[in-house]
């Protein structure tokens, strides 16, 4: 059967990259991936790992789906091994742990609730307990609520997204400090939203912008620690954020606005995180490196 929307042909990958894709919905955040039309692609098997990341051990929020589960994927081709922090995606979970796992790593599912600094200091005991030590700390969970104007932004809203998106680079950093190393990396998901804006992201756009000044802050912080402070900023990404946040009718047309007239793929991302996660950044941090698909921001 022929799909239902166009595709773009990568020369680097065996995959097929849709440029549009079919209405859908999903009622509940941050959304399942194994519920979307068509599954994001979170694998590139054209990449093939060199040992970057061999033996380092690194946390990943929201790994089991979207963004983080390329990077997740990618990390263990590198040699590492993952713990991943999310809500209670388990489907996603189970099936993230299994690929890692499929690729000779071993990988700690850690279901909870990251808004909590309890939860969050949970996580980084339950990974030292597990694997020994930390040596990489991804930042990448986040909900977003689109709201046409300021006065439909409740109070409750406003909160949950800045306590979901950027109350847990504070805790899970306080966490994770006193076992990083010289050599450790901390990687930040921001986004093109916080360069370009998003009318009906403000308080998500607001948060984003407050992980950009948070990474080059902590890492002037850090500087004299030897531990390095980076962010990526992806432009418009498939994950299941995006179903689950906006309208069947929005996703038809989802990043057809960019330069490159399509979203991103999770893969497209991943190796970006590989190389902030090691030696080959070993002179890069407060930078915010853009995956937008071609889209011209002030940095």
């Amino acid at each position: 059967m022929y799909p239902m929307y166009p595709y773009y042909s990568s020369k680097t990958t065996c995959e097929e990259t849709p440029i549009t894709f079919p209405p859908q919905h999903q009622d509940r955040q941050p959304g399942m991936e194994y519920l979307m039309v068509p599954r994001p692609i979170y694998d590139n098997p054209a990449y093939l790992g060199s040992g970057k990341l061999q033996g380092k051990i690194a946390i990943i929020t929201g790994g089991d789906s979207g963004i983080g589960r390329a990077a997740a994927v990618a990390f263990a081709k590198e040699g590492a091994d993952v713990a991943i922090p999310y809500f209670d995606e388990h489907v996603d979970a189970e099936e993230t742990k299994s690929i890692i796992e499929g690729y000779g790593r071993r990988c700690l599912l850690l279901p909870g609730d990251l808004r909590e600094e309890a939860w969050c200091q949970e996580v980084v005991t339950q990974t030292i307990s597990f694997f020994g030590k930390l040596d990489v700390l991804v930042l990448n969970q986040a909900v977003q609520f689109p709201q046409h104007s300021i006065l439909d932004i409740s109070r409750e809203q406003l909160e949950d997204t800045f306590r979901t998106n950027m109350y847990p680079h504070f805790f899970l950093t306080k966490a994770a400090l006193p076992y990083l190393q010289p050599g450790s990396s901390i990687i930040s998901t921001a986004s093109v939203t916080a360069y370009q804006g998003e009318p009906l992201l403000l308080d998500y756009s607001s948060t984003k912008g407050a992980i950009v000044s948070f990474t080059r802050s902590l890492s002037l912080q850090l500087q004299d620690r030897g531990i390095r402070v980076n962010a990526v900023a992806p432009g418009p990404i498939w994950t299941p954020l995006i179903v689950s946040s906006f309208s069947a009718e929005y996703v038809t047309t989802f990043g057809t606005d960019t330069p490159m007239r399509r979203a991103g793929q999770p893969f497209e991302l991943a190796p970006t995180y590989v190389y902030l996660a090691s030696d080959d950044s070993g002179y890069v941090s407060g930078q915010v490196l853009h995956v937008n698909g071609g889209t011209i921001t002030e940095t």
